[in-house]
């Protein structure tokens, strides 16, 4: 159970080597000695250097094998992870970037980035459902981005996945929020990660370990939404409300 300032005693991670997801990890583990984390990713020396790195840092880790486009198999990974006891948090951690141009010229890469940002998310969170029912409490951490609250010319095939990605988790968060559960969607908007590497950083550019910190607190203070950094929420506000032929013309 996650105790009364909100450190959980267990963290699953969908998406394990990810950059903010371990960050994530960190952080609680910084506030909860002997944190269970669970590992969910496809073997790799990266998973492996991961799960080294968190037991040294005091946690008892776990890994558990894990293809987010194996969409049957999200249910099972879910249940797996759960063996030890319940699930207090849980971070929906995956995802691609992917070439812009390519996304909208190239069927299978547009195909394949849907499927990773926002099919196989709904997989993942309809499993978590199913755990927090049967527990009763819980967590869900959705990393979405402010990428879909208004898609760019630029990167619109992303924006979307990342829309659709948010309406499903904040429309989970209301309806596990009568069986004890909730839902976090984190909205962040530049992160300089593996993900971004090479790209030139937009403004108010965040690291993993600022959307990390902004996760533990949004955790302990019960939130549902949270953009990182904060001024970003006054910045898509804005932005969504600026006419189509002018917001055509920003350099975005």
């Amino acid at each position: 159970m996650i105790n009364a300032v909100g450190t959980p005693q267990s963290l699953l991670l969908l998406g394990g080597t990810s950059d903010i997801g371990l960050a994530v990890a960190r952080a609680f583990a910084a506030r909860a000695p002997g944190l269970r984390v669970i590992l969910a990713a496809r073997p790799s020396p990266r998973r492996d250097a991961a799960a080294e790195e968190l037991a040294g840092i005091g946690c008892t880790v776990r890994v558990v094998d894990f293809d987010a486009l194996d969409l049957d198999s999200h249910g099972a990974v879910v249940a797996a992870a759960a063996e030890d006891g319940d699930l207090d948090v849980s971070v929906v951690a995956y995802g691609l970037l992917g070439d812009n141009e390519q996304a909208w010229t190239d069927v299978q890469v547009a195909v394949d980035l849907a499927r990773t940002n926002y099919v196989g998310p709904v997989a993942s969170g309809v499993a978590l459902a199913d755990r927090i029912r049967r527990q009763g409490h819980g967590v869900v951490v959705a990393l979405s981005s402010v990428a879909g609250e208004r898609p760019r010319r630029s990167n619109f095939v992303y924006g979307s996945t990342k829309a659709g990605f948010d309406a499903f988790f904040t429309g989970l968060g209301e309806a596990l929020r009568p069986l004890g559960g909730r839902v976090l969607v984190v909205r962040p908007g530049f992160v300089r990660s593996k993900m971004t590497e090479g790209l030139a950083a937009a403004p108010l550019a965040v690291t993993p370990e600022d959307v990390a910190e902004a996760v533990v607190a949004g955790v302990a203070s019960g939130a549902e939404q949270v953009w990182v950094p904060r001024p970003m929420r006054a910045v898509m506000s804005a932005l969504r409300h600026v006419p189509r032929p002018v917001f055509r013309r920003l350099p975005l």
